[in-house]
């Protein structure tokens, strides 16, 4: 069971419309900034405090220019408080262009799943092994992946980051691909399709950008 209260947004269905806050100067960006004016590929992150997304933002930033040169506008939202995500990302520039939503409103209206924690579900948690990256040896109990990258990373879990925790886990991520028009095209959601061995796990470059060349024509 999950909390979303509608099924993920499908190829084919209308994206809803949202205001968020930007993180860059805290004007807001819309979707009424790119629908009859460009595609749009939205990305769907929980928190800073979840390394999986703050490697897979890492990634999309090195998509940002190709995505554009077929004519594709990016968006990653940040389900953080817009001033934390200011201060991260001034140490960590990257080329999104970023929103920031800690209550996951765009997460509910996108239909982005939210599982139930159920015994089952933390059971089989503690029992995955994940590798996301390709960075370790070997895949690690998700717990300690996630440690481990956070290490890697020297990052340093706030009050901010622990709040964001309390409200979203075990909040999934998703990818859309939405036309000019504001139809969705393509959508991933996390461990849509491997269950829990896909969290943390981005389609590849090939795939995102085959995506984008089929929402343009």
């Amino acid at each position: 069971m999950t909390s979303a209260t509608r099924p993920p947004l499908a190829p084919g269905e209308p994206a809803p419309h949202f205001a968020l806050p930007a993180v860059a100067d805290g004007t807001t960006v819309s979707f009424d900034d790119y629908r009859g004016r460009s595609p749009l590929f939205l990305a769907l992150m929980v928190g800073l405090w979840c390394p999986f997304c703050r490697r897979q933002l890492v990634q999309l930033g090195t998509l940002e220019t190709r995505l554009k040169a077929i004519g594709v506008e990016t968006l990653a939202v940040v389900a953080t408080d817009p001033e934390h995500a200011r201060l991260y990302f001034r140490f960590r520039p990257t080329r999104l262009r970023l929103a920031a939503d800690p209550a996951l409103t765009i997460h509910r209206a996108f239909g982005v799943p939210k599982p139930e924690p159920t015994p089952e579900m933390l059971q089989a948690m503690e029992q995955i092994r994940v590798d996301p990256f390709g960075e370790f040896p070997e895949p690690l109990p998700l717990s300690e992946a996630a440690q481990v990258l956070t290490e890697r990373d020297g990052y340093v879990c706030t009050p901010t980051d622990q709040g964001d925790i309390d409200r979203q886990w075990p909040q999934l991520k998703a990818l859309f691909m939405i036309d000019r028009d504001g139809i969705v095209r393509w959508a991933d959601i996390e461990c849509q399709a491997e269950g829990l061995a896909g969290i943390g796990k981005l389609p590849s470059d090939a795939a995102i950008l085959e995506a984008a060349r089929a929402v343009v024509h």
